[in-house]
């Protein structure tokens, strides 16, 4: 690209900022822009190791008017804003490319990518697909996107023989204009319709994945998910399949007992489902994708069956944080939407008692008063924006007792008194946690708190 470029940084978060080295290391003018007060963001620079002088810094409620008002080549945003928001049409018919982070570190990167997204066991897939290939350990590996790293400060010493993974979220594909070699869809159920339109654009944003592919490329779909096989019709890339219920011709499925990859050499047992560490089924559709994944990226499976062995989970996925008075407490914080609380309800065959709710992303709860319903949950504990509408759901659908607390701790101390020796406490609330926390890691992390101080 001829001559130093202006360079917009929409939102300064984890995600956009190693944009501000790379620019500024090429030369460019760069310009920070972010809802925070200019002070604040000038913090964050100086944080980062680099001069707030170096960089033009617009801060405030209207940084994104200021913005539009300004003459710039590219604008990346931050994966979480919404993208149809009229200061960036603005800027767009102005004739700057609106972009992002993921779509530069594909331009960019010299290695074959596999790309991971889904609406749930992105984060566990993509560590065990990590694992595996270390364990393989042929090449160098590279692991990052959603996951909470990113590659772009990486890109320089990538070679084109590297292993490069990335766990991909909605908001960070729906501005590339590429697709991974490898890329797989693990499910799709709605979620974020918050920041997104309605389902049909996160069902979009989550296509991108496979969108820019062609033939010589690969993407892998759940066979059991008739509404993923038709999102992926029409596609160019070359189907790889898992299945829980079958065994694909090409891809991975359960066979007496053991994960099985098949391709037209036959099959290939890898490891029985026992030795798998991680619990619930929907782990083991994870196992099996990311079998499928490994083996398609050129890794041996026996590598991956030692990973599977080994892997004991993700913190704050079905995390078992303490055994208490016999009563065990599980740190299931990730689960930000109904069908990951589902999913923990299925896993866990103790009698349950649940803590659920907080910010809203304008989901439907009635499939999980259903499933509550029809699970060994016996109290449920709710909190946050969506409190009421998990508590209408649970009472359509059964008489269990809900109980209404006003805020995190009191949740923890409300379900510890409702629960009897043999009960599992799970924290898996079917929301986001941004009304009381920064993260759900944070909320997590806070469940820890609580627990290990008794």
């Amino acid at each position: 690209m001829a001559g130093p470029q202006r360079i917009a940084i929409v939102g300064l978060g984890v995600n956009n900022q190693p944009l501000v080295p790379f620019f500024l290391g090429r030369g460019d003018h760069v310009i920070v822009a972010d809802r925070k007060p200019k002070v604040k963001i000038e913090h964050t620079l100086t944080a980062m190791g680099r001069d707030p002088g170096s960089v033009e810094v617009l801060g405030s409620d209207d940084y994104l008017a200021k913005l539009a008002g300004m003459a710039v080549d590219q604008v990346y945003v931050t994966p979480g804003m919404p993208k149809d928001l009229p200061e960036l049409a603005q800027m767009a018919a102005a004739g700057a490319k609106i972009t992002c982070e993921t779509d530069l570190f594909f331009e960019l990167c010299p290695a074959p990518i596999i790309g991971i997204t889904g609406s749930a066991g992105k984060t566990t897939t993509t560590t065990l697909v990590g694992l595996g290939l270390k364990q393989d350990g042929r090449r160098r590996l590279h692991v990052g996107g959603n996951i909470g790293t990113s590659l772009l400060p990486e890109v320089a010493q990538i070679s084109r023989d590297d292993w490069v993974v990335m766990e991909l979220s909605s908001f960070q594909l729906e501005l590339v204009t590429k697709s991974p070699h490898g890329a797989a869809i693990l499910n799709l159920s709605p979620n974020h319709l918050d920041v997104h339109r309605d389902f049909a654009a996160y069902r979009a944003a989550k296509a991108r994945i496979w969108d820019f592919q062609s033939k010589n490329d690969w993407a892998l779909i759940p066979m059991d998910d008739s509404q993923l096989q038709t999102l992926f019709s029409g596609h160019q890339a070359r189907p790889v399949r898992f299945s829980l219920t079958e065994l694909p011709a090409v891809g991975t499925g359960i066979r007496n007992g053991w994960l099985v990859w098949q391709d037209e050499n036959g099959p290939v047992p890898v490891i029985e489902i026992d030795k798998i560490q991680i619990p619930g089924r929907h782990n083991v559709a994870n196992a099996l994708a990311a079998l499928a994944i490994h083996v398609m990226a050129g890794g041996d499976p026996k590598a991956m069956a030692k990973a599977l062995a080994s892997f004991t989970g993700v913190p704050h996925r079905l995390e078992k944080v303490r055994e208490h008075d016999n009563i065990i407490y599980i740190n299931d914080s990730i689960a930000t939407a109904p069908d990951r609380t589902m999913a923990a309800l299925v896993a866990i065959k103790a009698p349950i008692v649940l803590i659920a709710g907080g910010y809203d992303k304008h989901l439907d709860y009635d499939g999980l008063g259903r499933a509550i319903g029809h699970s060994t949950v016996r109290a449920v504990i709710v909190l946050g924006q969506t409190a009421h509408k998990i508590a209408d759901a649970v009472k359509a659908h059964s008489t269990i007792p809900v109980v209404y607390v006003e805020d995190f701790d009191a949740a923890v101390d409300a379900a510890r008194r409702r629960a009897k020796p043999g009960d599992v406490v799970l924290l898996s609330p079917a929301s986001a946690s941004y009304d009381m926390f920064l993260n759900f890691e944070q909320r997590g992390q806070r469940f820890r708190e609580i627990v290990q101080q008794w």
